[in-house]
C-alpha cells in the first residue's frame, strides 16, 4: 500500500474504497520503480527522472512520435536546415502556456526568450541562473552539445537560429531529448529574484500535459491534466498519481488488486501469470537497450588490459540469460544491440575460459584473494531486471579465478551519482537508446566526453574517439556505419566493458487502459492515455 501520507487524497479518489481506483475515468495511477533524483529534466540522465519530469511536464522544441522513433513538431512548429548543416532555425509554436502553480503564475505565454534561457543555462557556466543554482548538465555534456552550439539567436518572439561548430547528424533526433526539455524564463528571473533558483528543481514549471502537484520521497509524486495544454486531446486524466513501489512482486500485486492500472519491469517469472490474467493486458516487445558491466580503468588493477580480458573470459553469461532474464532476452556482445543501424555483426565474444583468466591474472601481477568491489544496482531496469542476482552469480564466477569480489549498492540516485565520479571498481550498469542514432550508445557511453557523465568505465581511447566524433560530422548513413563499425571493433579490443544481455520488455498494465504505447526508448509517457 501506499505510505499512510497520500491516503487522504487516494480514499477519495477511490483507490482505498472497494471499487478499484480505475473506477473513476479521469485518474490513474502508476507504479513506478523508484524516485526521482529531481525535476529538472537538464541534470539527469535515468529514466526514473525523465518519466518524473520530462514526460510528464515538459515539451521540446522537437519531439518523438508517441512509441517510434520519428521526430516530429513539438515547440517547434517546423525547422529550417542551413545548405552547410551549421544553421538551424526553429519556428516556435504560438499560444502555448507555462503552467499555472500556487507557486507561479505566468504572465505571457511560451516564446523565444524561454529557449534562450534553457540552454544558455547549459551552455554558459557563467550564466547568472548557474552561478545562482551550481549544477551539471551531464546528457548536454556527454554529447558534446555545450561546445558544438557556439550561438544562439532570437530572431524574433517566435523564431530561434542555432549555430554550430561542426555538423551534428543527429541534431533534431538530439533535441528531442528528455534533457532539452523547455524552462520558464520568466519563472527563472522570479526564482532568482526571490533567492530561491534551486527551486527549479523541487517546484517544476513546464507547459507538458501534467501540472506537478506534489512529491513525497519513496512515496509518490502527484499530478493534475493541464487544461491549457496546446494540445487538448492529449490530456485525458484528471490526476496522474506515481505510487513510487521498489519491489517488483509488489508492483504486481497492486496492479492485480486494481490499486495502479500500469507499471513495469515485471520479474521474468511473473510474465506468464500477467498474461493469463484477463483483467491485464501485457505489452512485450524487443528490448532496444543493453545490460553490461563497467570496469573503471582509472582503479587498478583494471587500467591494465589483461586484467579486464581475464573478468570478461570469466562471465558465464548463458547462465546469467538463465537465470536473470529467463529467456527474456539475448546475450550480447556489442557495445550497443544488433537492432541499431552500423551495428558490426562480425564481433565474436572471447570464449568462457576461467583457466585462461587465471593465467592472465597471474602475468598482470594480480595475486590471489585479491579483493575488489562490485556494485550492484538496487532497482530494476528495463536492460537487467535483478541486478542483485546478477551480482552473485559474477561473485561466484570472479571467486574461480581467485578474486574475493564484494558486492556494494546504494539508493538508485546516490549509487547513479557515486558511479558517474568513479567510485566503484566494477559496475552493472545499462542503458535504453534515446534516439536511435549510433552517437546515443558510442558517443553517450565510452567517449572521453562522457566521462563523469555516462561513461562508467572511466575509458578514453584517442583513437576511438577520433572516430566517433568523424562519425557524427558526416551526413552519409554508409560513412558513418564504417566509421561506426571500426570504432566498436576498438571497444571490443579493449574491454572498458562486457556486454551482457539485451533485454525483451514487457509492459503490464490494466485492460481498461487505452492509449499507452510503449516507447523504444524505455520512457513512459501518459499524454493521450485514458481509462474505459
Amino acid at each position: 500500500m501506499l505510505k499512510h501520507a497520500v491516503i487522504p487524497f487516494l480514499v477519495g479518489a477511490g483507490l482505498l474504497a472497494s471499487a478499484p481506483f480505475a473506477s473513476a475515468a479521469t485518474n490513474l495511477v502508476f507504479c513506478s520503480e523508484g524516485s526521482p533524483a529531481g525535476f529538472d529534466p537538464g541534470q539527469y540522465t535515468t529514466g526514473t527522472d525523465f518519466d518524473a519530469s520530462a514526460e510528464t511536464m515538459f515539451n521540446r522544441l522537437s519531439q518523438f512520435e508517441r512509441g517510434g522513433t520519428a521526430v516530429i513538431p513539438g515547440l517547434a512548429t517546423s525547422w529550417d536546415i542551413s545548405p552547410d548543416g551549421l544553421n538551424y532555425t526553429f519556428h516556435l509554436r504560438e499560444g502555448v502556456k507555462f503552467h499555472t502553480t500556487p507557486y507561479f503564475k505566468p504572465t505571457r505565454e511560451f516564446n523565444a526568450d524561454d529557449v534562450l534561457f534553457t540552454f544558455n543555462r547549459m551552455i554558459n557556466k557563467d550564466d547568472p541562473f548557474r552561478k545562482a543554482y551550481p549544477t551539471e548538465f551531464p546528457y548536454f555534456t556527454d554529447m558534446g552539445m555545450d561546445t558544438n552550439i557556439t550561438k544562439i539567436d532570437k530572431v524574433d518572439d517566435h523564431t530561434v537560429k542555432f549555430t554550430l561548430k561542426e555538423v551534428d547528424a543527429a541534431f533534431i533526433q538530439n533535441m528531442a531529448m528528455s534533457f532539452a526539455s523547455i524552462q520558464s524564463a520568466e519563472y527563472a528571473a522570479q526564482l532568482l529574484k526571490e533567492g530561491k533558483a534551486a527551486d527549479i528543481n523541487q517546484k517544476p514549471i513546464g507547459t507538458g500535459p501534467f501540472v506537478f502537484k506534489s512529491y513525497q520521497k519513496d512515496s509518490n509524486i502527484r499530478y493534475t491534466g493541464n487544461k491549457d495544454y496546446w494540445k487538448p486531446e492529449d490530456v485525458k486524466i484528471d490526476n496522474l498519481i506515481f505510487a513510487i513501489t521498489t519491489d517488483p512482486s509488489v508492483r504486481v500485486q497492486k496492479l492485480k488488486a486494481g490499486e495502479c492500472q500500469i507499471t513495469l519491469h515485471p520479474r521474468p517469472a511473473d510474465v506468464e501469470a500477467l498474461k493469463a490474467d484477463p483483467k491485464l493486458q501485457l505489452i512485450s516487445k524487443p528490448g532496444f537497450n543493453l545490460g553490461y558491466i563497467a570496469y573503471n580503468v582509472r582503479h587498478k588493477p583494471f587500467d591494465q588490459l589483461e586484467v579486464r580480458q581475464a573478468l570478461d573470459m570469466a562471465v558465464n553469461k548463458q547462465g546469467i540469460l538463465n537465470a536473470v532474464y529467463q529467456g527474456a532476452g539475448q546475450l550480447a556482445v556489442n557495445g550497443m544491440p544488433p537492432t541499431q543501424w552500423s551495428y558490426d555483426d562480425s564481433i565474436k565474444d572471447a570464449a568462457y575460459n576461467p583457466e585462461k583468466a587465471k593465467e592472465l591474472l597471474k602475468a598482470a601481477g594480480v595475486k590471489e584473494g585479491t579483493e575488489i568491489t562490485l556494485w550492484a544496482m538496487p532497482v530494476q531496469r528495463p536492460y537487467n531486471p535483478n541486478a542483485k542476482l546478477m551480482a552473485e552469480m559474477l561473485q561466484a564466477d570472479w571467486a574461480k579465478i581467485g578474486l574475493k569480489v564484494k558486492i556494494v549498492s546504494y539508493e538508485w540516485g546516490e549509487y547513479i551519482k557515486r558511479t558517474k565520479n568513479g567510485e566503484h571498481d566494477i559496475s552493472l550498469i545499462g542503458w535504453t537508446g534515446d534516439n536511435g542514432d549510433p552517437d546515443n550508445w558510442l558517443g553517450t557511453l565510452y567517449s572521453c566526453d562522457a566521462i563523469g557523465g555516462n561513461n562508467y568505465s572511466m575509458w578514453c581511447d584517442p583513437a576511438y574517439d577520433k572516430l566517433i566524433k568523424e562519425a557524427k560530422v558526416v551526413t552519409d548513413r554508409d560513412q558513418r556505419t564504417t566509421l561506426y563499425k571500426q570504432a566498436q571493433q576498438l571497444l571490443k579490443q579493449q574491454v572498458p566493458i562486457t556486454p551482457v544481455a539485451h533485454s525483451t520488455v514487457n509492459q503490464p498494465l490494466s485492460a481498461r487502459v487505452e492509449g499507452f504505447k510503449v516507447s523504444p526508448f524505455g520512457r513512459n509517457v501518459f499524454s493521450g492515455v485514458s481509462i474505459d
